[in-house]
């Protein structure tokens, strides 16, 4: 098996796609909104990939969080809040706010497990900075360490009760940035008395099972290469202060942060220590490239993705209770409106 997550064309897997994928045996799939059209259209293709590699826990991922990052949307889908909505009532309320993370991720998640989606790369855990970048901006959860690990780990309760794995993002913390690392490469010049707020939320929550970096350099660790590239960043911080033992898998590493082609760039994350490589656009010639220079799937990799999945349903329908909790968390979520 090779470790890397790759991106799919369209709503069907084409001629081309289905027999590289036979060959190559990448780890998983990332899911877009060009692969999802209708939830039978979506179940299907699902199905097709399981049925490629014979392998029913196999990684299938989305970028689901609520908001502005949502690839599954209404009319078909149901519609989620981005974080901020869930901060702005654990100011006011913040049990209620918890309960309301998890009875929302518990009700995607079963949405996703329906659309046959085993991971959902969701709770970002990076702090909301005042004067960064809105990269992040809505998407977090809160500037306090400690409010940001309640809330993410809901999130994370509340998918897996509905048999999807979350991810934590963006290690070792993404909410400095000052531009769009899909635009750019930023630089954290933050001390690393400071940078432990930003390190705290990943530290509580390091028992995840599955975490993803981010391409920023942080000049106080490794003044020269974003913490995806960095050996330093992921022995030292990531696997080091941090704590985290899970499946680590590269931001897609076609955003312009990376310099290099991007064959290059999955070598350099897999021999700087990330276990999978994510590769989003479902470009041939780049895929092709990938499966080419990086190494088979190591044991304790292997070892890693088989926990990952382990707790993960594929479910006939849409479960009927999740229409109960989206009424439970919009009946919390009022409590914080009503405060404004």
């Amino acid at each position: 098996m090779i470790p890397a997550i790759f991106g799919l064309s369209g709503p069907v897997l084409t001629a081309d796609e289905r027999a590289f994928f036979r060959e190559c045996d990448p780890a998983g799939y990332i899911l877009f909104g060009r692969n999802c059209a209708s939830p039978e259209q979506l179940r299907a293709l699902t199905d097709d990939l399981r049925a490629i590699h014979g392998r029913e826990r196999l990684l299938v991922s989305i970028d689901q969080e609520g908001g502005r990052v949502a690839r599954l949307r209404p009319p078909h889908w149901a519609g989620y809040p981005a974080g901020e909505r869930f901060e702005k009532l654990y100011k006011v309320a913040p049990a209620s706010a918890i309960e309301a993370a998890r009875v929302n991720a518990t009700a995607m998640a079963l949405e996703l497990s329906a659309m046959g989606i085993t991971v959902d790369y969701h709770p970002p855990l990076d702090l909301r900075v005042p004067g960064a970048h809105d990269v992040i901006g809505d998407r977090a959860l809160g500037s306090d360490p400690m409010q940001v690990a309640a809330l993410g780990r809901a999130v994370l309760e509340g998918l897996a009760a509905g048999g999807v794995t979350g991810c934590i993002k963006h290690m070792p913390g993404h909410g400095r940035t000052d531009v769009d690392t899909h635009k750019a490469l930023p630089t954290v010049t933050a001390p690393a008395e400071e940078l432990e707020a930003d390190i705290a939320p990943f530290r509580t929550l390091n028992h995840a099972r599955v975490g993803m970096t981010g391409h920023l350099v942080f000049t106080t660790w490794d003044a020269e290469t974003p913490a995806t590239l960095s050996p330093t960043v992921i022995r030292d911080i990531i696997r080091g202060k941090i704590g985290f033992g899970g499946l680590l898998l590269t931001d897609d590493i076609d955003m312009e942060a990376l310099g290099g082609t991007i064959p290059q760039r999955a070598a350099r994350a897999q021999a700087a220590g990330c276990d999978i490589v994510l590769n989003c656009w479902a470009k041939m010639e780049d895929m092709q490239g990938i499966c080419e220079v990086l190494a088979p799937m190591s044991e304790a990799t292997a070892a890693r993705l088989d926990r990952a999945l382990a707790g993960t349903r594929i479910a006939p329908a849409i479960a009927p209770q999740a229409a109960d909790l989206l009424a439970k968390r919009d009946a919390l979520l009022a409590l914080g409106d009503a405060s404004a």
